[in-house]
């Protein structure tokens, strides 16, 4: 059972929420809150495994909030589910620690399937938003010229890793599941699943997103 928290400033975007979400038998909604200033408190009240988070609101902004949520001991998941898709949300979204970034337009099972699979390991990420991530990340926006100071920072941590934990990386940043990962590189599921946390490890980061992410900066996809 996924304990969820809602967080969203409109009373009927959490209304709608909680009754789709409610519906299915492996999801728990254990609370709600209308800003990102009450995230922490309620966090701490109900241990939710996973907040779904939006971007604007009055007070506390998303992305704070999911980056104080993402610095506790006991830090849930973070799925972004918001209108909106410019790269710097998307970006300042999964830096922050989010696990995946939705559309509020996207079809009610499929955002029950994002909960499930945020929960199973799998970062999730609406296409436009893939898009627009890609297009920023490589440089090919409208006025984003490539960052050479980003990439070769993410070439520098990349080579902390070693050949089977970068081919593990690689194939994350291509949207690989472990199951795929593991029969594409001849590897059990165990030692994919070893590989992933070793490397989020030695490159501080908070989940497979963020592996995606450091590789396209490094031009590796």
């Amino acid at each position: 059972m996924t304990r969820l928290l809602i967080v969203d400033d409109d009373p009927l975007v959490r209304s709608g929420l909680r009754l789709m979400l409610s519906a299915a038998d492996d999801i728990d909604v254990v609370g709600e809150a209308e800003d990102g200033a009450d995230v922490l408190p309620l966090a701490e009240a109900h241990h939710p495994d996973l907040v779904l988070m939006d971007i604007r609101m009055p007070r506390v902004d998303g992305l704070a909030a999911t980056a104080a949520l993402r610095r506790l001991p006991r830090a849930p998941e973070v799925l972004i589910l918001t209108t909106f898709t410019t790269d710097g949300y998307i970006l300042g979204a999964l830096r922050a620690g989010a696990a995946g970034y939705v559309l509020k337009h996207t079809p009610p099972a499929q955002i029950v399937a994002a909960v499930r699979n945020v929960m199973a390991g799998e970062p999730v990420l609406s296409p436009d938003a893939v898009k627009q991530l890609i297009d920023a990340v490589t440089g090919t926006a409208p006025g984003a010229p490539a960052d050479r100071t980003e990439q070769a920072r993410a070439e520098g941590l990349l080579r902390l890793l070693g050949d089977r934990e970068r081919e593990v990386a690689l194939a994350v940043a291509q949207g690989m599941t472990n199951a795929e990962i593991a029969a594409s590189c001849f590897m059990s599921l165990p030692t994919v699943k070893s590989h992933v946390s070793h490397i989020l490890t030695k490159l501080d980061l908070n989940n497979r997103v963020q592996i995606a992410l450091l590789v396209y900066r490094a031009g590796l996809v």
